[in-house]
């Protein structure tokens, strides 16, 4: 038998102590477990829940590129196009955290899109390019980003892409030729890609091209070589009179950077940064934000482990069940004490909130901070 039960978020009304008092029969009747705990099996996207995602379809772009199909949970708040979505994926047992930009336009199903290309020795990126499948859950964080294009949007556009560059720049284009009133400007998109068939989203650019949609300018490594950015002037006649944007290596990025400083002129970059790596180990310092450090062996639960150094710590029934000793782990891992189970957090990619744990039952797995 299953019961309807509102979430916390239940509005106020004549009904509201009613919800009430179902909640508290609800949970008592799964005690020791928490009813939200229960919600998160059968309900994990509901509102009120932690923002997690399910995806709902794998479709591959080129032999080392997929496209992710994402329902978002419905606290999901939307996004500019340009912007980035930070995802917790869970890969043999380690939770780890990338961002991926989003690369969708507008669709009926509310669902989201991030396209991600395997990079050597890229754990996450091979799991979501070869390994995920339909069905499979994943945490979000909202929507951020500054690489988004100015309101009113400028006449004369030039966008300059590498790689895996184009994702922030296919959601643009994807949202300014869906609209009611296509845009009407002039867009040249410069591309560079290592060859032909390795360009994401290489057919649809094309027929933008072809419906005369944008100017495309396609360079393949195997073919042309490197891009040259003493070039771009050749290339772009009327660079100056162009509002620019970039996203590709770090390296195209800086010398584009230069040119267009020794212009005086502005372009705006969307740089990808190397994911960081956390490597899990048996025991290792816990740093508070206050600045104390603790020593903790891999047994001892980082509780215990706090409060035997003299940390004033948030605590309650010790045995992972009420909640009330979670704190946010900033960066490093920790090891569930009950199952095994690793959570690491990456500064610059889990988020500026951080990943909540429960300190009753995760033990140090490496050196770690958290936010108490």
């Amino acid at each position: 038998m299953s019961i309807a039960v509102p979430s916390h978020h239940a509005r106020s009304g004549p009904g509201a102590s009613l919800r009430q008092s179902l909640r508290r029969v609800a949970e008592a009747a799964v005690t020791p477990l928490q009813l939200d705990d229960v919600l998160d099996v059968f309900h994990p996207l509901r509102r009120g829940a932690d923002l997690r995602g399910r995806i709902v379809e794998v479709r591959p772009e080129t032999a080392e590129a997929a496209t992710l199909v994402i329902k978002p949970g419905r606290d999901w708040g939307g996004h500019v196009p340009g912007q980035y979505v930070r995802m917790g994926v869970d890969v043999d047992g380690v939770r780890l955290w990338r961002t991926y930009s989003l690369t969708h336009g507008p669709r009926r199903d509310r669902c989201i899109s991030v396209t991600v290309k395997a990079i050597p020795d890229g754990v996450v990126s091979h799991h979501l390019v070869h390994r995920a499948r339909a069905g499979q859950m994943l945490q979000l964080a909202p929507a951020q980003g500054e690489f988004v294009l100015p309101q009113p949007i400028p006449a004369k556009l030039l966008l300059v892409t590498a790689g895996s560059g184009i994702t922030p720049v296919i959601g643009m284009l994807r949202n300014l030729f869906s609209r009611a009133t296509p845009y009407a400007g002039d867009i040249v998109l410069l591309h560079s890609a290592l060859t032909r068939d390795s360009v994401i989203f290489g057919p649809e650019l094309r027929s933008y091209a072809a419906r005369g949609l944008l100017q495309l300018v396609e360079l393949h490594t195997d073919v042309d070589g490197m891009l040259d950015v003493a070039e771009l002037d050749r290339i772009v006649p009327d660079l100056a009179e162009r509002t620019a944007y970039a996203c590709g290596p770090a390296g195209l990025l800086d010398a584009l950077q230069e040119h267009y400083d020794e212009r005086g002129l502005t372009l705006t970059t969307e740089r990808f940064r190397p994911a960081a790596t956390v490597v899990a180990g048996d025991g290792g310092t816990v740093a508070f934000a206050n600045g104390t450090v603790v020593e903790a062996d891999g047994a001892t639960p980082i509780l215990d482990a706090a409060e035997s150094a003299g940390v004033l710590m948030p605590s309650g029934c010790r045995m992972g069940i009420c909640m009330s000793c979670v704190l946010p782990l900033k960066e490093g891992a920790v090891r569930d004490l009950r199952n095994g189970a690793v959570t690491v957090a990456v500064a610059g990619e889990t988020g500026p909130g951080g990943v909540p744990i429960q300190t009753c039952i995760n033990a140090a797995a490496g050196p770690c901070h958290l936010d108490h």
